[in-house]
């Protein structure tokens, strides 16, 4: 399984349910990734997308455990005992989980991949990614040269478990 997910220099990745900064190429390397693929999300990272609505041209799975949750264009459960049930139903390469917080600490132990847009900045953050530098499992396997969006610069990460 594979994250994906845009942090800032202290691993932050939201304030008050929104994305820290919307950096074009990071969102046409989300959409290169993700389309026509499986996205996992918890309901405030749903809700958090324009028209509150799933994205299009992907399998949308959300986690809550609101048991009364449903939303029109996809599947919801309600643990992660179902949530991985669930992901049987498809192949390990074609699933990305996009977060929050809580998704990706709860599923990162089930995945091999992450993508990370690293961001050199620190931004005002509720969110945070666990910091893959510290995880002796994870290494970094790919990086891009530098890119720039205005004053801010940034990489794309590929890390790998070991």
């Amino acid at each position: 399984m594979n994250i994906i997910v845009a942090a800032d220099r202290n691993w932050g990745i939201g304030n008050k349910n929104s994305l820290l900064v919307q950096i074009p190429r990071d969102q046409k390397f989300f959409r290169e990734m993700t389309t026509g693929k499986v996205v996992v999300m918890g309901r405030k990272t749903l809700e958090s997308l324009p028209q509150k609505q799933p994205l299009l041209n992907r399998t949308n799975i959300v986690l809550t455990k609101d048991k009364n949750y449903k939303v029109k264009g996809a599947i919801v459960v309600y643990s992660i005992d179902e949530l991985l049930e669930e992901l049987k139903n498809y192949k390990d390469d074609d699933i990305y989980i996009i977060g929050g917080e809580t998704v990706y600490r709860q599923m990162l132990p089930y995945c091999n991949v992450a993508h990370v847009t690293k961001i050199d900045y620190a931004y005002q953050a509720d969110a945070h990614f666990p910091n893959l530098d510290e995880l002796p499992e994870w290494q970094i396997t790919a990086d891009s040269e530098e890119q720039t969006y205005f004053n801010l610069e940034y990489v794309f990460l590929k890390y790998e478990k070991k």
